[in-house]
């Protein structure tokens, strides 16, 4: 009788680690899932101390070696700072401390908005943490190419994204609110500049006018990190679930992950002694 031909083991593939204040990171989440559809993501949502736009950098700094150092030990490669405000703050200081762990960064898409703008007049929405950053300042200086960039601070948006109700009255409200300034400043381009914004996208390219550019960075974050991947060893076999863990409600993430990721994940609580808190 003829042998029957061996089993196909399952394609090798990587472990990405990410993470974001909230659910906002979730859009980063999908775009990687979009590039690298056998790896396996690894997501915390510190919702317990969400927003991080409305802590000071210390709080933020903090935060975010907890989550890496929780990341890591999960057996992530590469890791993922989908959240502007934790980026500006703590990239550089993840970096060095742990200098062989390539980690990628998101950060307001100012340098594609000056390529794409027609009126040279661009629209910054983000976090107060963001927009007073260093690493926004700089950002500025080295891409804002003599174009006039309007930064447009949104207090309370990503909080209100982050209940997961995108139609809710009080949030759409609360767009008009943010775009009103940046319609009075005749922008044609708009950078979204927190990771939760995308999600919301729709009601703001309303609130500005179709004759309004969008600029979300997610698309960039994904191909920088494939790349990353491409030259490091796989970690094993295709994983059976992606992993998603909250410090807030696991059942309010397992909600909006079902509505916003459109692929299956494992959610489950983050005890704070998993990330050495108390």
């Amino acid at each position: 009788m003829p042998s029957e031909p061996p089993s196909e083991s399952p394609p090798a593939t990587h472990c990405i680690g990410v993470f974001d204040s909230g659910v906002g990171g979730l859009s980063v989440l999908r775009a990687l899932r979009r590039a690298l559809p056998s790896a396996q993501l690894l997501y915390v949502a510190d919702s317990g101390f969400a927003p991080y736009g409305e802590r000071d950098e210390a709080f933020v700094v903090d935060r975010s070696r907890r989550i890496a150092r929780f990341l890591r030990a999960q057996g992530a490669q590469v890791l993922v700072i989908a959240c502007n405000t934790a980026t500006a703050a703590a990239v550089h200081l993840l970096r060095a401390e742990d200098p062989q762990w390539p980690v990628v960064g998101v950060e307001p898409g100012v340098k594609p908005a000056v390529a794409a703008s027609r009126n040279g007049r661009i629209g910054v929405m983000a976090t107060r943490g963001t927009l007073a950053s260093d690493k926004f300042r700089r950002l500025i200086e080295s891409h804002g190419m003599g174009a006039t960039i309007v930064p447009q601070p949104c207090a309370g948006l990503a909080r209100a994204i982050e209940s997961g109700d995108l139609d809710a009255p009080p949030l759409l409200a609360l767009i008009d609110d943010c775009c009103a300034p940046l319609r009075e400043a005749q922008v044609d381009t708009v950078v979204l500049g927190c990771t939760h914004y995308p999600f919301a996208s729709h009601h703001i390219q309303a609130a500005l006018g179709p004759q309004v550019l969008l600029i979300d960075t997610a698309e960039a974050v994904a191909r920088r990190t494939q790349s990353l991947c491409e030259q490091l060893p796989a970690s094993g076999p295709a994983a059976a679930s992606n992993l998603l863990w909250t410090t807030g409600n696991a059942e309010d993430l397992a909600r909006i992950a079902r509505r916003w990721l459109g692929f299956d994940c494992e959610v489950r609580p983050l005890a704070a002694a998993s990330l050495g808190d108390g």
